[in-house]
């Protein structure tokens, strides 16, 4: 930019300078000395060197990303592979849903009850140890699911909103919600562990009869650790290909 400047100036010292050259004479008689400046011709060279190394330079940009992303991959690949989902838990099929967050598990229970239950991947920790000497990696994952549980014709769900930690699972809250356009200011009952003991334990037998226990958890976080692999490759894999596109 400075060299286009310097050149613009130059252009307008030229053009006002007095020295003598050649002229003509226009059709009003008045001598005309023509501009005799080659920054013209310099400046739309620079102009297409400028573009010139631009790309070079987004070529190589690109291209370092390029072997970056497949060098991860392949390291990915070679030390740590996905292994192929599991498509069942018990009773309940497995839908991997493939580049979400989420999975869902399905089941008929009696000739009534529709049970699903949408679980995300890790989205949490909490140190494994309360010690201040613990090691700040040592923690335990955290995964928030969901159960809902319909019967046939009602138009309400029993939802129950659940943690599922590396061995067992935690309630959090649970209500009835009446239909999909269920107002949000909705009042939904207290906190899970505000309740009474025994109610509690009666809504954890409820959910274990329907297979929804500490083995849950335990399946979950196995499932989601390989889901994390593979999303995550799957993830370098289009980016990969959106740098790669020409």
């Amino acid at each position: 930019m400075s060299r286009l400047v310097r050149c613009l100036r130059s252009r307008r010292v030229i053009s006002t300078n007095s020295s003598p050259s050649f002229c003509y004479r226009n059709n009003h008689g008045i001598c005309v000395r023509p501009i005799q400046n080659p920054c013209f011709l310099r400046t739309a060279k620079f102009l297409s060197s400028g573009s010139y190394v631009s790309e070079m330079r987004k070529s190589a940009f690109e291209g370092n990303i390029l072997r970056l992303i497949r060098s991860e991959i392949q390291s990915e690949l070679d030390h740590s592979p996905p292994l192929q989902p599991e498509d069942r838990f018990g009773p309940f099929t497995v839908d991997e849903r493939p580049g979400e967050q989420w999975v869902s598990l399905r089941r008929k229970y009696g000739d009534k009850e529709d049970i699903k239950i949408e679980a995300t991947m890790f989205d949490g920790s909490v140190p494994s140890s309360k010690s201040a000497n613990s090691d700040p990696e040592d923690v335990q994952l955290h995964i928030t699911f969901v159960v809902n549980i319909s019967k046939d014709g009602d138009g309400q769900t029993l939802e129950i909103m659940c943690s599922a930690w590396p061995d067992t699972i935690q309630i959090s809250k649970f209500f009835v919600r009446k239909s999909s356009k269920n107002s949000p200011n909705a009042y939904v009952g207290p906190e899970f562990e505000e309740m009474e003991d025994e109610l509690q334990n009666s809504v954890y037998q409820f959910l274990e009869e329907r297979g929804i226990s500490d083995d849950l958890a335990v399946f979950l976080h196995q499932y989601m650790k390989n889901k994390d692999k593979a999303e995550y490759i799957r993830w370098m894999e289009t980016v990969k290909s959106y740098v790669e596109q020409k």
